[in-house]
């Protein structure tokens, strides 16, 4: 079998699990209006119910296109299919980086980084293997068979591919790798803080992880337009700081802000402390705190 072939046969199975898992994770997730409010799509289908709808649907038309990708791969359908998926996300990003430029793509349930190169070489990814999908005369089970050790090459390749343009810029894997470690073993300091009463600050990634399940995070996550921009530490406090924007209604506009959170540096799922969570939104014009009233808006 030619290496052209395998590799258009192969597009089939990586494409599928890619689909697979965003599509799961955005029909599973608990927090899909959350992610749909960091996103452009409130902006351009008016509204945070039909923002959350339409990644929803997105979600369903990826778990099908992954069924056929992975079932029926030599049907021209599916990969047809994910070429026209892909060149959309392209043209979406394009209107949402316009639009507003600090939203995240919405790619995947748990993504807040803003839309960068990685996001569209992903989306062109998508469509280039739904073209090379489209074009394949061969199962790609049977591809695997005939040519096992240069498909296994291949399969790797492409899932690394796929993984760092996932991962975002700068990410890389650490990030993800730091979560999967704080949940199978737990936070290291956590033993510390048992035995001695007051641990020391907690990865960044436990903070986030916290601030994401808290009230304060349910409340301002309609103005939140990014992923965390940067952090430090201040007198054991934990301050995260996050773009947004607010709708002005005397502009009729949306409005740069800082969204702002502290919380207690030492705190974790598994300490929460019973600490209030903090935060303030800073108009970035103005340099003015917003009150209570217009947070709300």
């Amino acid at each position: 079998m030619p290496l052209s072939s395998l590799a258009a046969a192969l597009c089939a199975p990586l494409l599928g699990a890619l689909l697979a898992w965003t599509g799961a994770a955005k029909l599973a997730s608990r927090r899909l209006p959350a992610q749909a409010a960091g996103t452009a799509l409130p902006r351009l289908v008016r509204g945070p119910r039909r923002a959350t709808a339409v990644l929803r649907a997105t979600g369903a038309a990826e778990v099908a296109l992954a069924a056929g990708l992975l079932l029926a791969p030599t049907h021209p359908l599916p990969g047809a299919g994910t070429a026209l998926l892909g060149a959309g996300f392209v043209g979406y990003l394009a209107l949402a980086k316009r639009v507003a430029p600090e939203s995240s793509c919405g790619c995947a349930a748990s993504d807040q980084a803003p839309i960068s190169w990685h996001s569209f070489a992903r989306a062109g990814a998508v469509a280039l293997g739904g073209v090379g999908a489209a074009s394949a005369d061969t199962r790609w089970w049977t591809a695997v068979a005939e040519r096992p050790w240069a498909a296994v090459v291949f399969l790797a390749l492409g899932a690394v591919a796929l993984g760092w343009l996932s991962a975002g810029p700068g990410r890389g894997w650490r990030p993800v790798l730091a979560r999967l470690r704080l949940r199978m073993f737990g936070n290291p300091l956590a033993a510390t803080a048992t035995a001695g009463g007051d641990g020391g600050p907690v990865p960044v990634a436990a903070s986030v992880e916290l601030l994401e399940r808290s009230r304060a995070w349910e409340t301002a996550v309609p103005l939140i337009r990014s992923g965390l921009l940067e952090h430090w530490d201040e007198d054991g406090w934990r301050i995260l700081h996050y773009a947004g924007a607010r709708h002005d209604a005397g502009c009729d506009c949306e409005r740069p802000v800082s969204v702002v959170f502290a919380l207690d540096a030492t705190a974790d799922l598994d300490r929460p402390l019973g600490q209030a969570i903090r935060v303030s939104v800073v108009d970035q014009e103005t340099e003015r705190v917003l009150t209570a009233e217009l947070l709300g808006r």
